[in-house]
């Protein structure tokens, strides 16, 4: 037979050879697709979870075999064969995967804490127990045993919060290694039919090979994730799941205690605990009494010169479970998404908002939660339920004035899947009342109510989507509280040119939200444009997290994707982009084209550039007054790039730099990144990411004095340095440590204020001298460290002792002072620390 061709072509060409006529040969059949589904084998006996498969029912299982590389390329050969088996019993999911490799010392594995991505080849298992082609969970493990899980909702969103109970062993030998999985059922959600088709992928990762195959093979050309997934018919007879798990916990915390006299320190000892109730195999309650999330990250340090709130993301375990169920975007596109959206579950249980009001020092850094409870699940007919409700405790402060009355929040939300999953149509409540006395009513609105319907339709064909949303809000309280939220600088009513005006009247205020996107979600081409409006009373705030109402604007983006491996690179990604802004009047806000570019190489080094020309035409400002007339503003040009290094070997480098300039060349800016990942002996990984910002700002807000919009030229210089380090004892315990110190500091200068005429074409035309702040127009000097160390040992199952040591130190000066960054951080390091430390234990129970 000829080498590498199939029989009957190498018959034939041989045949042909040596007859010398010619003669037509017919091509060879293509050969079938590998199959996409594969039946479940029952165990009669469970296996036992070791990484063999010496079981007997191993040896019964059908063996999955058709695994083909989906990245870089799609559809093509893998370079090692891997063989999966699925099986069950009553109570439990078994899969075997066996990952050949003829060099088993060449496997790359990290030992780390759970949940922890790791540079390291890997077995992911995808299950899709609804069958509903929507929704799912994740498994994945690598070859130390490394465990990360997740839920996945949408048809390819992540939730990496959630946690499972489950259980896998690997095993590395001389035909390279194994994970041997038991997912107890108790753990999924499914029908309540007797029979029962699961959807499975299974995919590996083959990282020395910067390879990833999988069973059946994965389109990254297609849209969505769950609805390709293989079939696996055969789950019969499955015992109800068990319906109460609990995991009770007792925390001891030594805490410091900021006193009129000084500083102190407090010992307090709590009970708690989360509880999960399954009210069907489908249907989950939730819930979490006087909850504890000492083990939590601290925020990183920031110092907010802008008009509008910092963002910082959800990381208490709680709230981060399930919240895509929950999520409700605002002012979210292709083109641009900044965390707006209708829930931002800090808001429950965040520090007493009224502690600054009442200059009260000694309040805690956040409100109790009494108790939180969520409703989960997805009914046989499509529609997914989430329910979530939340308690919050009356805070008394300094003097007996309250600074946090007692709130309950609360959101239901609510989406029907049609079409087999390719369309839905959903909708959300959301809604805040707060028990208001003397002490909050004139700060705090009495309630926040918001309503909100959106569709999403594919296509036949899979090519094309069209989405939408509308929202409505409503706040009320008195009339002190309902003025202060027209003159925020979400809204703003007060711009003289705005044709808006403060009613100091009014004791409630509402408004509505419109978005609609047309998108292409498949081929190598895909793009979206999309129109969305805000009205100037649209208010989000008691729950959710908006910066602007009053905007309209109009986002278009063209991505193109070469999924295949070339000569040089493995993926190559050109991103166009345009957007508008304008005020829900038609004042033109900014206007801008941006184009990007991914590169990956290789050798699995990439490369990322790209820049943004905006203000083009005319434009103007609506903030920079802090609620002053509009100012117009000049083209800015916005260029950045990114280094990332292989994060195959033991020390992986980056660098990303960002520049911008703006006003005429008056005002720029550049931030550097750098950053070192390390590995060391497979065991130990630790980071150092330096972030320096140098910022010249010519026309820096200082706000509203009296009549006067006064602005400022501010050198600003910004260093924070984010260290973190993880050692794992085993998979199961594990030492993070976490600490970043911060300094931003400047100095203003050539003070100003708005002129008569601040929509002029001539920049200098729109500032005139101020008189008053000229003379002494200060700076700031502001300091911040902060730190966590945290051992995390599961000693079993769902099962987890907590050791905390959390420190920080803060200081603020209205000076920038004389010395450098070094002089600044030994000054830091002379501050008197707050330290706290917790112990948390927790005991899983399921019944």
């Amino acid at each position: 037979m000829l080498p590498g061709l199939p029989l009957l072509a190498a018959v034939t060409l041989a045949s042909q050879a040596a007859d010398s006529r010619p003669r037509q040969v017919p091509d060879p059949p293509p050969a079938p697709p590998p199959p996409t589904s594969v039946a479940a084998t029952r165990a009669a006996q469970p296996p036992v979870i070791d990484g063999r498969d010496d079981d007997a029912v191993w040896r019964e299982a059908p063996p999955i075999t058709g695994f083909q590389e989906w990245r870089p390329s799609e559809g093509g050969p893998p370079k090692l064969p891997t063989t999966a088996k699925v099986a069950y019993d009553a109570a439990n999911l078994y899969v075997f995967v066996r990952a050949f490799d003829p060099h088993p010392d060449s496997i790359i594995t990290v030992l780390a804490r759970r949940d922890y991505f790791t540079p390291s080849d890997m077995i992911w298992l995808f299950l899709d127990s609804y069958h509903d082609r929507r929704t799912g969970y994740e498994f994945g493990v690598n070859p130390s045993g490394v465990k990360l899980d997740a839920q996945i909702y949408n048809d390819g969103n992540e939730d990496f919060a959630w946690d499972a109970v489950w259980d896998v062993a690997t095993r590395r030998d001389s035909l390279g290694w194994t994970a041997e999985f038991r997912i107890p059922l108790s753990q999924l959600r499914y029908g309540r039919q007797r029979q029962h088709t699961f959807g499975l992928t299974i995919d590996r990762d083959l990282y020395r090979y910067s390879q990833r195959v999988s069973w059946p093979l994965f389109r990254q050309s297609k849209a969505g994730f769950v609805s390709q997934f293989g079939e696996v018919p055969g789950f019969d007879d499955l015992e109800a799941p068990r319906r109460l798990e609990a995991a009770p916990y007792v925390v001891t915390k030594n805490v410091s205690e900021f006193t009129p006299t000084g500083i102190g320190r407090t010992q307090d000892v709590a009970l708690g605990g989360d509880l999960k109730y399954r009210v069907a195999s489908n249907l989950t309650v939730d819930a979490t009494l006087n909850p504890d999330f000492g083990q939590v990250e601290a925020d990183p340090g920031v110092l907010n010169l802008s008009a509008f709130e910092t963002f910082f993301p959800e990381q208490r375990p709680f709230f981060v479970a399930g919240r895509g169920l929950f999520q409700f975007d605002v002012n979210c596109n292709d083109v641009n998404c900044s965390s707006e959206g209708l829930v931002y579950s800090r808001r429950i249980g965040r520090a007493p908002e009224l502690a600054g009001t009442y200059s009260d020092t000694t309040s805690p850094a956040f409100t109790r939660i009494l108790g939180a409870g969520k409703l989960t699940g997805r009914l046989p007919s499509g529609l997914t339920i989430g329910v979530l409700d939340a308690v919050t405790q009356h805070v008394t402060g300094v003097g007996g004035a309250t600074i946090e009355p007692t709130s309950n929040y609360g959101v239901m939300r609510l989406r029907q899947d049609l079409r087999g999953g390719e369309s839905s149509v959903g909708g959300i409540i959301t809604a805040v009342d707060r028990d208001n006395d003397a002490f909050t009513s004139p700060y705090l609105r009495s309630s926040g109510y918001v309503g909100a319907t959106d569709f999403r339709h594919r296509f036949p064909g899979g090519k094309w989507e069209i989405n939408g949303s509308l929202d409505l809000s409503h706040v009320s309280g008195s009339a002190q509280v309902i003025a202060a939220t027209q003159r925020d600088a979400v809204h703003y009513y007060q711009r003289p040119d705005a044709g808006l005006g403060v009613d100091s009247t009014r004791t409630s205020l509402s408004g509505d939200a419109e978005e609609l996107q047309f998108s292409k979600v498949s081929g190598n081409v895909i793009g979206q444009t999309s129109y969305q409006r805000r009205s100037p009373g649209f208010e989000i705030n008691d729950l959710g997290y908006l910066q602007r109402a009053d905007q309209q604007s109009w986002s278009t983006w063209v991505g193109f994707f070469d999924r295949k491996r070339r000569a040089l690179t493995q993926r190559f990604q050109w991103n166009f982009n345009w957007w508008q802004y304008w005020t829900s009047a038609g004042l033109p806000e900014e206007r801008a084209f941006n184009t990007n570019t991914h590169t990956t190489f290789n050798n699995t080094w990439s490369f990322h550039t790209g820049g943004t020309i905006g203000q083009l035409g005319e434009t103007y400002c609506y903030s920079c007054s802090r609620g002053g007339p509009a100012v117009r503003q000049d083209p800015y040009l916005a260029p950045w790039a990114g280094l990332n290094g292989d994060d195959r070997k033991a020390i992986v480098p980056s660098f990303w730099v960002n520049y911008w300039r703006g006003d005429g060349g008056r005002s720029h800016s550049l931030t550097l990144m750098p950053e070192v990942d390390f590995k060391l002996a497979s065991r130990v990984t630790a980071a150092i990411i330096p972030n320096y910002t140098r910022t010249s700002n010519d026309v820096q807000p200082l706000g509203q004095h009296a009549t006067r919009y006064v602005f400022a030229h501010l050198e600003q210089k910004q260093l924070g340095v984010t260290m973190r380090f993880t050692y794992p004892f085993t998979a199961s315990a594990t030492l993070q440590v976490y600490a970043q110190p911060f300094v931003s500091k400047g100095t203003y200068s050539n003070v100003r204020q708005l002129s008569a005429t601040p929509r002029a074409r001539d920049f200098a035309s729109r500032y005139v001298p101020d008189p008053v702040l000229a003379d002494n127009p200060g700076g700031f000097n502001y300091k911040q460290f902060r730190s966590n160390v945290v051992f995390r040992w599961e000693y079993r199952p769902g099962s987890t002792l907590f050791v905390v040591w959390s420190q920080g130190r803060q200081n603020s000066t209205g000076a920038e002072g004389t010395q450098g960054f070094r002089g600044d951080l030994s000054d830091l390091f002379t501050l008197r620390p707050d330290n706290s430390f917790l112990v948390k234990l927790s005991y899983w129970i399921n019944r």
